[in-house]
């Protein structure tokens, strides 16, 4: 794709939608669709926030303009011209941002790279806002990455180290407060490469979104050595049911749910993560058949 116009900078009035011009800004080489859906969120965002001053009509344009022309030169992107599929590839991008993040966590590595990481996390569930309401997944993956980025930010603030995980009653406080440091956070995000690496924990994380991305460490804050790649097994084969056609019934909800595991399918394929992609296909299948998962 070719190189994005430069953009205004962002007014003071519109100063909470930075972040996510800093990530689309990052992702317009590596990621594109990722790119396209943080500025269209910003313009949505935006729009509610100020549309009427000079300066923010101004950069709200300039980026309804960028916009058109990454329609343009992406004509043939489904992920672009299909909210279906640009849905499950940012959900899916955000969710192996966060388990790279909780891995790590976890594993009591902490540094700036982890914050970096959940706080990023975040803000991609934000996005998600753009295709409609959170799912109740997301609701609790944004909330504990808000909370996880503040927590472990201000224990290396202050020399002291950070609790792995959840913390309970200090999670539920801390993360519906729904906020991050107002100063001294770091305004950019380190690159992602969402390739497979070790496997992360399943605390909070929807089927299907368990290979977290490789993220390269900022120099002098490394506090430990991200896993190296490790094969994931390919589930069985999901066994025939012997049920007779048109004995199953199936709810609406079962064909949302099912049309959802496709989708992590499809969007695990585009990061060449086959056990993923195969484990969700299988449940799809698993669920049409059985109309259970």
């Amino acid at each position: 794709m070719a190189a994005v116009k430069q953009l205004p900078p962002v007014p003071s009035t519109l100063k909470a939608l930075r972040h996510y011009i800093d990530i689309a800004k990052e992702h317009d080489t590596r990621d594109p669709v990722v790119s396209f859906y943080c500025r269209r969120f910003a313009i949505e965002d935006g729009m509610k926030i100020d549309s009427k001053s000079p300066d923010a009509r101004k950069f709200l344009l300039a980026v309804m303009d960028c916009l058109e022309q990454m329609k343009k030169e992406m004509a043939n992107n489904d992920s672009i011209h299909n909210d279906v599929v640009g849905e499950a590839h940012i959900e899916n991008y955000a969710i192996k941002i966060f388990g790279y993040a909780d891995t790590e966590d976890r594993a009591a590595r902490f540094n700036k790279n982890v914050v970096k990481s959940f706080y990023k996390s975040s803000m991609l569930f934000d996005v998600l806002q753009t295709f409609g309401e959170l799912s109740e997944d997301v609701l609790k993956m944004r909330k504990y990455a808000r909370w996880k980025a503040a927590y472990i930010h201000d224990c290396l603030k202050k020399g002291e180290s950070p609790h792995p995980g959840p913390l309970d009653e200090e999670e539920d406080e801390l993360g519906a407060a729904g906020g991050f440091p107002p100063t001294d956070f770091p305004s950019q995000i380190p690159p992602q490469n969402p390739s497979n690496t070790s496997s992360t924990s399943n605390h909070m994380i929807p089927p299907g979104a368990h290979a977290p991305p490789t993220t390269p460490q900022d120099p002098g804050t490394n506090r430990g050595v991200i896993p190296g790649p490790a094969p994931q097994p390919v589930p069985p084969p999901v066994q025939p049911t012997n049920a007779p056609q048109g004995a199953v019934s199936l709810s609406a909800e079962d064909y949302t749910r099912a049309q959802k595991f496709c989708r992590y399918a499809g969007s695990a394929l585009q990061y060449e993560d086959v056990p993923t992609a195969v484990d969700n296909l299988q449940k799809a299948l698993r669920l049409l058949q059985t109309g259970k998962e």
